[in-house]
């Protein structure tokens, strides 16, 4: 086991069920190699952000094909929308999606995840939230391919189900700067964020959202994972548990592990 060149790492995956404790291993990996935390939902807040900022208030069903359960063709979209803006134009396609409260298909999610990457050079970043399914993984593993980069290893954050739950009722977040705080384990002072918000519990850590977050990562990101474990990407398996948890504990479980690729 040596110690790992920053140098060498070029993008890292980071898996797990929702609040299984990946975000203090994003931090370590963050800090330990200069990457970036590329995550999902930022991606998809920063592109509905760029939509709801060019104030369209027309109705979103024109850019749809009922026959070919497709959007139409993007120069008809940029058309009807008045802009040539891609982020405008995938803002809207997530929009149309979460505003109906359906699943975002792969391709939307794949359109969105391609943009942004695209803006960091497909390097240096950590993946939170993606690949989440198969199909995902497969087109990752193309895009990466065809820009000659690589994801180096899969550090997925295993916890059990019930400890999630238990953990995750007490998560706390700021609405402003988005920074996160647990009642128990990092209480926010007097309830409210560092930068002076009030902190506020997620609409969706309720028990029966987080069951079903739990289960659909068993169904459709653990076989995302595997998917890429099976193609030659590397994994190492680090607990979201730890007896004591501090710094310096948290970076030796995720850092020994990942020492022992190289």
């Amino acid at each position: 086991m040596s110690e790992v060149n920053p140098d060498n790492i070029t993008n890292v995956i980071v898996s797990g069920k929702s609040g299984a404790g990946k975000q203090p291993r994003i931090d370590v990996l963050v800090e330990e190699f200069g990457l970036e935390h590329l995550s999902t939902g930022d991606i998809f807040r920063g592109y509905l952000g760029k939509f709801n900022e060019y104030g369209y208030d027309g109705d979103l069903e024109i850019f749809w094909n009922d026959d070919g359960q497709r959007f139409i063709p993007d120069d008809k979209i940029a058309h009807g929308l008045g802009t040539d803006s891609e982020d405008v134009t995938l803002g809207m396609k997530a929009k149309y999606f979460v505003d109906k409260g359906l699943f975002v298909p792969d391709y939307i999610t794949n359109a969105l995840f391609e943009s942004y990457f695209a803006k960091k050079n497909h390097r240096n970043q950590v993946l939170d939230g993606y690949p989440r399914t198969p199909e995902q993984s497969k087109f990752l593993l193309e895009l990466l391919e065809k820009h000659d980069s690589k994801i180096d290893f899969i550090v997925l954050v295993d916890n059990s189900d019930e400890r999630i739950i238990k953990r995750t009722i007490k998560r706390r977040i700021c609405p402003e700067c988005g920074k996160v705080y647990h009642l128990e384990y990092k209480p926010p002072k007097d309830g409210r964020c560092e930068c002076g918000a009030k902190v506020i519990q997620r609409s969706d850590d309720t028990e029966e959202k987080i069951r079903s977050r739990l289960n659909e990562f068993k169904e459709k990101a653990l076989p995302a994972i595997n998917y890429l474990k099976d193609n030659g990407i590397p994994i190492v398996t680090v607990p979201g548990h730890l007896e004591k948890f501090t710094p310096e504990n948290i970076r030796n479980s995720i850092m020994n592990e990942v020492k022992t690729l190289y």
